[in-house]
């Protein structure tokens, strides 16, 4: 829960809706520090434009020796502000807020024969009033933050479910599912508009998802276009081949004839490969799944192989497989084990998982992290190779729903891992 939490915060989405809410709040602190600041000095001003008329008044009157009941005046009171007293004593006027009796009035005095003369009238209403405008200045700056952080949320959301949507589809392309579109706008690029061109609007989300749309397509092409070559070089060479096989029977026994045969047996060989390539990358090839006792059936295989190979089974499960393609599978795997490690090699069956393992150099490590990949071999100081055999072991195991891992023994060696799916039976209920 914490992590889920933890990854939901540090999103795109809440990263942009933290960034905009955390923007709105500054930018209304400092309006709203501006508004009370012009608003106070106003209020206040007008207070005391308001005690200094007081004050004129009563110093008017105390000119002439009278006074007037109206206006609230003292000589020295004694709960005149320290700082206005002094200021009085220097020989000026002034006014400030304090307190008399215990609640907030606006003192203002001025020099009178040698002592202060004060006035003052209430400031309570006045400091209310600010109050009030500073409870208005945060609830509209409060009201504002949450609008702002409710629509960045929204908005940041929207562009993180596309962007999350073309992620998926990259990863998916990734994994080999080359029809994946993005299709944000769920239509196709309009007549005469070029796939991938940007509009006018800028939308720089569906700019790139239409871009990796148009490379998503590109490169299906591509490959179809490599598949299709692949499959005609292979159907073509396959006549000839096969009339040069013959035609070298007929040639006198001797070295050059075995060389020569030899040769083209290879190059039938691979035809062979590229055909069976082609086939599971069309997806034609269909299992013919049956029940298959996995023990005998692995005997069986690696003794038809006539390859040096030790079978150990424990516990050996009862299958459901193609036994051909199973055959298929295990000879490539022990002729790369044979061609590419070193002795001894061994087969194990446990329950439904067959793992074969030399102990040659290992698996190079871009086999293990990315599978085999067609035509390329390994150097034989560096690691183990891998072209078309474990391609087609590849292939095979996907169609018979095999799970199939490559790894390196920590002793030295490398291992492969056949996960089969388990068939009908009494000892697999």
């Amino acid at each position: 829960m914490t992590v889920s939490w933890i990854r939901r915060a540090t999103s795109l989405r809440w990263q942009i809706a933290a960034t905009t809410t955390a923007v709105c709040c500054a930018v209304a602190a400092v309006l709203g520090i501006l508004v009370h600041n012009v608003v106070a000095r106003q209020v206040v001003g007008e207070v005391r434009k308001e005690v200094q008329a007081v004050l004129d008044h009563a110093l008017a009157h105390y000119a002439y020796g009278t006074a007037h009941g109206d206006v609230a005046m003292a000589l020295n009171p004694a709960e005149l502000p320290v700082p206005l007293a002094r200021l009085v004593a220097e020989g000026h006027s002034g006014s400030m807020v304090g307190e008399r009796d215990g609640k907030p009035v606006m003192w203002a005095a001025a020099p009178a024969d040698g002592k202060a003369l004060a006035v003052w009238i209430p400031y309570g209403s006045t400091r209310s009033r600010l109050r009030a405008i500073d409870t208005a200045i945060l609830a509209s700056a409060g009201l504002a933050a949450g609008t702002v952080a409710l629509a960045g949320l929204f908005l940041a959301g929207r562009i993180s479910r596309r962007l999350a949507r073309t992620a998926a589809v990259a990863r998916r392309i990734t994994d080999g599912d080359l029809d994946a579109r993005v299709a944000l706008d769920g239509s196709p690029p309009a007549d005469g508009e070029e796939p991938g061109r940007v509009r006018r609007h800028h939308d720089e989300v569906r700019d790139v998802a239409v871009a990796l749309d148009t490379m998503a397509e590109t490169l299906q092409n591509r490959l179809e276009a490599e598949k299709r070559f692949t499959a005609d070089v292979a159907h073509e060479l396959r006549t000839p081949l096969t009339g040069s096989l013959a035609a070298a029977g007929l040639l006198p026994e001797g070295r050059p004839k075995e060389m020569i045969n030899d040769r083209l047996r290879a190059l039938h060989l691979l035809t062979e490969d590229l055909l069976e390539i082609s086939r599971l990358d069309a997806g034609a090839e269909k299992p013919d799944l049956a029940p298959c006792p996995l023990g005998p059936a692995v005997e069986r295989i690696v003794a038809a192989s006539r390859l040096a190979a030790e079978v150990r089974t424990e516990d050996p499960a009862q299958v459901l497989t193609d036994r051909r393609r199973l055959d298929r599978i295990l000879t490539n795997l022990l002729v790369n084990a044979h061609r590419h490690g070193q002795p001894p090699v061994t087969v194990t069956v446990t329950g439904p998982v067959v793992s074969v393992r030399d102990h040659g150099p290992g698996y190079p490590p871009e086999l293990i992290r990315q599978g085999p990949k067609r035509f390329r071999t390994g150097d034989p100081g560096r690691g183990k190779g891998h072209g078309l055999g474990l391609t087609i072991v590849a292939g095979q195991a996907a169609v018979l729903g095999i799970r199939l891992t490559f790894a390196n023994a920590p002793d030295g060696g490398a291992v492969t891992t056949l996960t089969l799916p388990l068939g009908p039976g009494p000892e697999n209920a």
